[in-house]
């Protein structure tokens, strides 16, 4: 590939990243070149890889129904028994507006054909309300990301650890490589917010940086269920198998350490394990964005959260031209050169402070 030119170089460290850049290869026979490093099991968690989030649109649920089904077959060949589970999530509030919308989501869900039904309030504390959502999937990326890697070799994706990278206006892109010749490729992908924040000098208006979270705490009393999502603050927990809860959202280390010690409850002797800080990238009207920057710059895929892998078979059709009507559709109106206040894909966007947690 040295002497050649890729088809696309892909950045990112996700099951999300990864898949993309296999199905690329495997499905659509491109050329592509992998930059990303390993990390589920060596850091604390900064999100998960559930077929459930706070979204109201139906368009987007059924993708995300459609890209379920398609993306765990794939998996299950990838990465076989333990890569991925069901498992029925909480998602709750305190404020009015969460409340609102989860009462939408589950009528949204309800529609789409998931079983959804009010969480039991005493599980939740005073004031608050939430919704169970029955078999989401759930990937478990300590167990997944090796046989991802391990795919990718076999479908012909290399993968690289550049020294540096240029990244061209027309989103073509060159890497140093330490070889004779610098390896190029047609065209760029940027599939996580890491890789954002590292090679855009400049985010467009749409995406904005932020400071985020996570927090690991000792074992504690089990939480109400194996993952929650708290929609008011934008944070996610998940009970461990030792006992122990990790958390992420967005805010600095003593906010949000704070907010969630008020979220656990008085009654629950909580100690940190671990804690990190970290950068992330938000859309402003709260729905995903992809495409070109400047319409012929390097893509970027932002926004999706922990919906991100459910869309990577649908992401591989679009970028290689083969998208069916309802997809090509769906990602023409989510462009991440559209404006956030005249936005007609706006997703429940969260004030952070909203909603007191007790």
């Amino acid at each position: 590939m040295s002497e050649a030119v890729a088809d696309f170089v892909l950045f990112g460290s996700t099951p999300l990243a990864r898949l993309l850049a296999g199905l690329l290869a495997a499905e659509h026979k491109r050329t592509v070149i992998f930059v990303g490093e390993s990390q589920a099991a060596y850091r604390l968690p900064r999100g998960t890889d559930l077929s459930l989030a706070p979204i109201s649109r139906p368009e987007t649920w059924q993708m995300l129904r459609d890209g379920v089904g398609e993306t765990t077959r794939l998996l299950s060949r990838i990465g076989g028994r333990g890569s991925w589970s069901r498992t029925d999530p909480i998602l709750f509030a305190d404020g009015e507006a969460g409340k609102e919308a989860i009462a939408h989501m589950r009528q949204m869900a309800i529609s789409f054909g998931i079983a959804a039904e009010r969480a039991t309030p005493s599980l939740l504390g005073a004031g608050r309300t939430g919704t169970l959502f029955r078999d989401a999937v759930r990937l478990h990326r300590p167990v997944l990301e090796p046989r991802l890697d391990a795919w990718l070799e076999q479908v012909g994706v290399r993968r690289v650890s550049p020294q540096s990278v240029e990244i061209a206006a027309d989103g073509g892109a060159m890497l140093d490589v330490g070889e004779d010749h610098p390896l190029a490729a047609r065209q760029t992908i940027l599939a996580d917010d890491a890789s954002i924040l590292a090679h855009l000098a400049e985010l467009p208006g749409l995406l904005h940086r932020q400071t985020m979270s996570s927090i690991l705490t000792r074992p504690t009393h089990p939480i109400a269920a194996p993952v929650m999502v708290h929609v008011d603050a934008a944070m996610t927990l998940e009970q461990g198998k030792g006992g122990g809860v990790s958390a992420w959202g967005p805010g600095d280390l003593a906010e949000f350490s704070s907010r969630l010690h008020q979220l656990l409850g008085a009654n629950r002797r909580v100690e940190q394990a671990g804690q990190t800080s970290y950068q992330s990238v938000s859309t402003g009207d709260g729905a995903p964005a992809f495409g070109r920057l400047g319409g012929s710059g390097a893509d970027v895929i932002a926004g999706l959260g922990a919906l991100g892998v459910y869309f990577a078979p649908s992401l591989a059709r679009w970028l290689s031209g083969a998208s069916r009507s309802e997809e090509e559709l769906w990602f023409a109106a989510r462009l991440v050169e559209r404006e956030a206040a005249s936005s007609t894909v706006a997703e429940f966007a969260p004030q952070h402070d909203a909603g007191s947690a007790q």
